[in-house]
């Protein structure tokens, strides 16, 4: 572990971008639910063999330069607004996935407790970086307090997600292009605690109506590209509802997410793996008697414009 600490200050050392800041003081825990489990980050990385990336490399996203990308985490766990509570665990979640996306051969990039300004102005000047164009993907994290569509900045103003992709489109990023961006959001999207329900008896529904198809005005000649495409984007939680954190090991979303991926991206290509963390979550129950977070739920979701499978091969070196 000191070894991989030591890596870590010497990716910001090497690759800095800005001045970190640190903002807020520490206020009262947050309310959530209680600990569920044991989970303290993620374990080894399990690498892909050489044959299975002899078999499959040829129909996913290339994935091989060292490093695989870049990676801008932004975690905020203080505040200076009163009525934003300090996210006790959100530390764990930062350090989990510093060390999983620096096992999966990522340049992590760590800015903490920043305002809504500066996270626009990091994201911007990340989407600028030349090093985009030789590399094979990126990734982009965002720990903090939200509502449905965004994120707040330490300064207790917000940030819209939106803005966030657009940053790394086809048109404001050419140099990612073609190439697979991935983006986490650990944050609440509205403040409805999930009571669960209870499971009906009977058949399950396998399967769903198909749609239409549209093949209006295809033009010839030069290839045009969607705005945004090759984007995948996972959420702690859906629409409306709270994520939940335990605060000494850190939410459920970043536990679950840093474990299948630890043992599972040797040979499970990310929207796989995002099911993995999907059926965990489903599975989870809040547990703090006298709350209104006992026996509480949670479900996590993604969506996702990519076009290829997306697997991330750790171990393999470059090709």
């Amino acid at each position: 572990m000191t070894s991989t600490i030591l890596c870590l200050l010497l990716q910001e050392i090497l690759f800095p971008l800005s001045v970190e800041e640190r903002g807020g003081r520490h206020r009262g825990g947050e309310t959530c639910e209680g600990c569920m489990d044991d989970g303290d980050g993620p374990g080894s990385m399990c690498p892909t063999s050489v044959d299975f990336f002899l078999t499959h490399h040829k129909q996913a996203y290339k994935m091989s330069t060292r490093p695989r990308g870049l990676c801008l985490l932004i975690s905020n766990v203080s505040f200076t607004t009163p009525d934003l509570d300090y996210r006790h665990g959100g530390e764990v979640d930062l350090d989990a996935l510093k060390l999983l996306f620096f096992q999966l051969n990522f340049r992590v990039v760590v800015r903490s407790n920043i305002p809504a300004e500066k996270m626009i102005y990091e994201l911007d000047l990340f989407s600028k970086l030349p090093e985009h164009a030789q590399l094979d993907s990126c990734i982009v994290a965002i720990l903090s307090h939200g509502i449905e569509g965004a994120v707040y900045g330490s300064d207790g103003k917000l940030v819209q997600l939106q803005n966030v992709f657009t940053k790394l489109d086809n048109a404001h990023c050419p140099q990612l292009q073609n190439k697979p961006k991935m983006f986490f959001i650990q944050a609440c999207r509205g403040e409805e605690a999930d009571r669960g329900v209870d499971q009906r008896d009977g058949r399950e529904q396998t399967g769903s109506p198909g749609c239409e198809q549209s093949d209006a005005g295809r033009e010839e000649g030069r290839v045009r590209l969607p705005t945004q495409s090759d984007m995948i984007c996972a959420y702690a939680c859906l629409k409306g509802t709270v994520s939940l954190r335990n605060t000494k090991h850190g939410s459920w979303f970043i536990q679950d997410l840093t474990d299948v991926f630890s043992k599972h991206a040797k040979d499970t290509h990310v929207a796989d793996m995002l099911v993995k963390v999907n059926a965990r979550i489903k599975k989870r129950e809040g547990h703090a008697p006298g709350t209104e977070y006992d026996r509480c739920k949670e479900m996590s979701e993604y969506s996702s414009t990519l076009c290829r499978d997306l697997y991330l091969f750790p171990g393999v070196p470059p090709q």
